[in-house]
């Protein structure tokens, strides 16, 4: 529509160009008495000629105002579906969450709002997390709107839209569009342009997931695999799924599985799991840690000594993950945003 309004006011230009340039030549009058007389021309204002003309320049005016009346029309016709369509007001909401995402720094960008990708954005505003969602399509940035999330239009493919969404300056990318070409190619763009970015990806297919990692993907996740295997293990170990679930999907409730990020500088970093008395000092159990480099110690022994850039993964209430926290960590805002 924008494009459409661009174009109705260069035809318009274009004929008030063109009309005084005629009489210019023609009737050799000076180019203000041509541009008024064009003017009024288009107009139908019916004022008289401020010059005599021959049967040409009267065969101009003739040609000008068959003319004008056509490209005023067009401009006007054009304007008023403009401001009746509503393509005035979106274009300043979309200003407007433009100034928004140019805020917004260390947030999340999810590409594709569809089934997983609307989960997502779920997740991410229960848990308080600022995000921006990536998406072309009208009824999914409708259902954006209406939940105030902050919202670009496009496609995520594109260098310019990921840009616009601040993938810069963002911490994390959450690639859920449908097809595995089109998410190989948004995690290549991305890491392009942000090497330091935290990249998830789906894929439809196992074959896939070799391709997103080599294209820069942190971690790739299979749907319908997680799904197949929890089914099988709702069937095998029902308890232990229901137990996982509370822990891990539902609000309002006192457990919590979470994760405390270790720093250069906290008070735990080269102390031992037992000589730091977590389980008496604060009630949280670590279950598992993972590494600096990238191990993964399930169910360390109290003498696993704990260092900078580990990862606790451990399991408590709200109070007793805020009580770990303080004590683990230099700030425990850092390692342990207030969000949770």
């Amino acid at each position: 529509m924008v494009r459409r309004l661009i174009y109705a006011f260069f035809v318009f230009v274009a004929v008030v160009v063109v009309g005084t340039l005629g009489y210019v030549f023609i009737e050799g009058w000076r180019v203000f008495d041509g541009l008024y007389m064009t003017v009024i021309t288009m107009g139908g204002v019916g004022y008289r000629e401020i010059h005599p003309m021959g049967p040409v320049g009267q065969s101009w005016t003739m040609l000008v105002i068959v003319s004008g009346v056509g490209a005023l029309g067009f401009a006007v016709v054009t304007v008023t579906d403009f401001m009746v369509e509503g393509h005035f007001s979106g274009l300043l909401e979309g200003r407007r969450m433009d100034k928004r995402i140019a805020g917004m720094s260390v947030h999340h960008v999810v590409a594709g709002l569809g089934r997983v990708g609307s989960v997502v954005a779920d997740e991410f505003e229960a848990a308080g997390l600022p995000f921006v969602v990536i998406d072309g399509d009208e009824g999914a940035l409708t259902r954006a709107k209406e939940r105030g999330w902050a919202w670009v239009r496009g496609d995520a493919t594109e260098e310019s839209t990921l840009a616009e969404a601040g993938i810069e300056r963002a911490n994390s990318l959450t690639s859920t569009l449908h097809t595995d070409a089109a998410n190989v190619f948004v995690t290549l763009t991305a890491r392009g342009l942000a090497p330091h970015l935290f990249i998830v990806a789906r894929a439809t297919t196992q074959s896939s997931e070799s391709k997103l990692l080599r294209a820069g993907a942190d971690r790739v996740i299979t749907p319908t695999e997680i799904g197949g295997r929890r089914m099988a293990a709702m069937v095998m170990r029902p308890a232990v799924v229901d137990f996982l679930d509370v822990v891990s999907h539902e609000h309002g409730i006192d457990l919590k599985l979470e994760q405390i990020a270790l720093s250069a500088g906290d008070p735990w970093v080269g102390r031992t799991i037992g000589d730091a008395h977590i389980r008496s000092t604060t009630g949280a159990y670590v279950l598992a840690i993972h590494q600096a480099d990238g191990v993964d110690n399930s169910n360390p022994d109290p003498e696993t000594t704990m260092r900078a850039g580990d990862n606790l993964v451990v399991l408590g209430t709200e109070q007793q993950l805020r009580a770990l926290a303080d004590r683990a960590c230099a700030d425990s805002g850092v390692c342990y945003p207030a969000k949770h």
